[in-house]
């Protein structure tokens, strides 16, 4: 899969997760884009006492915002999409909603549906 696989709006969602993974040195980037178009990009979150995946902070930040489903996921790791990730996504927006899963670069290599 190349850039131009992608929509655009999924490109966007490539670029921001990216951004959140160089600007913080975490582990992985994420961003998703709701129902209502708003998008959501976060970081891993791993201190002594919390760990939340990027994915994880990204569906948190989209129901504590009061969004009411989500349409696209990307995630940006040196590892693969966990299933609680997608569990997640899931359990809060039903199928269907596509995950792109990538290297930190932003090279998106697969797609999953939840």
């Amino acid at each position: 899969m190349t850039d131009a696989d992608l929509s655009a709006e999924d490109r966007k969602l490539v670029t921001l997760a990216r951004a959140t993974r160089a600007r913080t040195g975490a582990a992985e980037g994420a961003a998703v884009r709701d129902s209502d178009g708003r998008t959501y990009a976060a970081a891993t979150v791993d201190l002594p006492s919390l760990r939340v995946s990027a994915l994880g902070v990204c569906v948190s930040m989209a129901v504590a915002s009061g969004s009411r489903g989500l349409e696209a996921a990307v995630l940006l790791t040196d590892g693969s999409l966990a299933d609680g990730d997608l569990a997640a996504l899931r359990d809060f927006a039903g199928p269907g909603v596509v995950v792109h899963v990538g290297d930190p670069r932003g090279a998106v290599g697969s797609t999953a549906t939840t």
